[in-house]
C-alpha cells in the first residue's frame, strides 16, 4: 500500500495526545476511588464495576478517528483492473492526393467527416485507435474508449506527401497490440476501418500487410474515397495532376483479410464492421485509491461506540 497524501498522517499525533489525555483522566479517576476507604460500603453502593467496559467506546473512537487520518492520506494499492479489450483502429489517409475536389468538399474532409460519424456509431465500451499515414504510418491516439480524444485528434490531421497503406496496416495492428492481455494471453479482437484513396507510393506493399492481417484474423475494412477523374494541384508548382482512385487496390485488402470494401459508405453498412466483434476482458495494473476502506471502517468503529455507550452507560460518548 502507498500513501498518496502522506502529510496528513500528522493529525495522527493528535489522536496519540486524545489517547494519552484520556489515560491520564483514567489514572486520575482511580486515584479519587482510593480515597474512598470503606471498600465494604463501595461494594454494596455499586456492585459491579464497568471494568474493560469502560474503555470500549473511547477505543472504538480513537480506532475511528485513526482511520479518518489515514483516509485522508489517500492510501493506494496496486490492482488488476478489468479492461474491455476489443478493439477497433481508424486508420486515414493523409497524403496530397487526398486534397481532390472530386468528393465533396474534398476527399480528406470527406474522410475525417466519416471518421468521427463512425467513432460516435461505436458502442462506448470499445476501444478505438486512430492512425495516420502518407509516406509514413503513426498510432496517434492508442486503442481507448475516450472517444471524444480520438474525434478531436481526427479534426487535427494534416496533409503531406506519400502514401503507405501497408505501414498503416502494420501500425494499427501494432496499436491492437497494446490492449492488455486476456484470459490465457489470447490476442485482442480487433478490426481496422481504413479510409483511403488507394495508391500506396512508399513503405511495405499492401500485400504483405493484409496476409500478416489474415494470419492474425484481424479483418481490414476498407472506404474508398475519390473517383477516377480526381485532380490535385502540386503545391509549390503551378501543375495539375491526375489522381485517380485505387478502388481495385483497396477492395483486395478487404476481401483477402475478410473484411468489407465500400464506396460510400452508410451508417448501417459500418454498424456491420464491429458487429461481430464481440467481448473480451483483459486486465492492467493501475493504482486504485482505497480510502474508502478506512472511512467505512471508521463509521463502524463510531457506531460500535456509540452501541457500547447506549447499552452499557445509557449515554452516547
Amino acid at each position: 500500500m502507498t500513501l498518496i497524501a502522506p502529510q496528513w498522517l500528522l493529525l495522527l499525533a493528535a489522536v496519540a495526545v486524545l489517547a494519552v489525555v484520556y489515560l491520564v483522566a483514567q489514572r486520575r479517576r482511580g486515584d479519587y476511588a482510593v480515597r474512598f476507604t470503606n471498600l465494604d460500603l463501595l461494594d454494596k453502593v455499586a456492585p459491579k464495576r464497568p471494568g474493560w467496559r469502560r474503555h470500549a467506546p473511547a477505543a472504538a473512537l480513537l480506532l475511528a478517528l485513526s482511520s479518518l487520518v489515514i483516509a485522508l492520506a489517500r492510501p493506494a494499492t496496486i490492482q488488476n483492473v478489468p479492461r474491455e479489450r476489443a478493439t477497433i483502429v481508424v486508420a486515414i489517409d493523409t497524403s496530397l492526393s487526398m486534397m481532390a475536389e472530386d468528393v465533396s468538399p474534398n476527399r480528406f474532409d470527406a474522410a475525417k467527416d466519416a471518421a468521427s460519424s463512425f467513432v460516435d456509431l461505436l458502442p462506448d465500451k470499445i476501444n478505438v485507435g486512430l492512425v495516420s499515414f502518407n509516406r509514413t504510418a503513426s498510432v496517434l491516439v492508442s486503442p481507448t474508449d475516450d472517444h471524444d480524444s480520438v474525434k478531436q485528434a481526427i479534426s487535427g490531421l494534416r496533409l503531406d506527401q506519400g502514401t503507405a497503406i501497408g505501414e498503416a496496416i502494420f501500425a494499427s495492428m501494432q496499436a491492437i497490440d497494446s490492449v492488455p492481455a486476456g484470459n490465457g494471453d489470447e490476442p485482442a479482437p480487433g478490426r481496422i476501418v481504413l479510409m483511403s484513396d488507394g495508391e500506396t507510393t512508399a513503405g511495405r506493399p499492401d500485400d504483405a500487410a493484409a496476409t500478416v492481417a489474415l494470419e492474425r484474423d484481424i479483418p481490414v475494412s476498407t472506404i474508398a474515397f475519390g473517383t477516377a477523374t480526381g485532380t490535385i494541384v502540386v503545391p509549390g508548382e503551378d501543375r495539375r495532376i491526375n489522381v485517380p482512385v485505387n478502388e481495385d487496390a483497396l477492395r483486395v485488402i478487404a476481401e483477402k483479410t475478410n473484411g468489407t470494401f465500400f464506396t460510400a459508405a452508410t451508417a448501417e453498412q459500418l454498424k456491420n464492421v464491429y458487429a461481430d466483434i464481440g467481448s473480451s476482458i483483459g486486465y492492467e495494473q493501475a493504482e486504485r485509491e482505497i480510502g474508502g476502506w478506512f472511512v467505512a471502517g471508521a463509521v463502524g468503529a463510531l457506531f460500535v461506540a456509540a452501541i457500547f455507550s447506549l447499552l452499557w452507560f445509557s449515554r452516547l460518548p
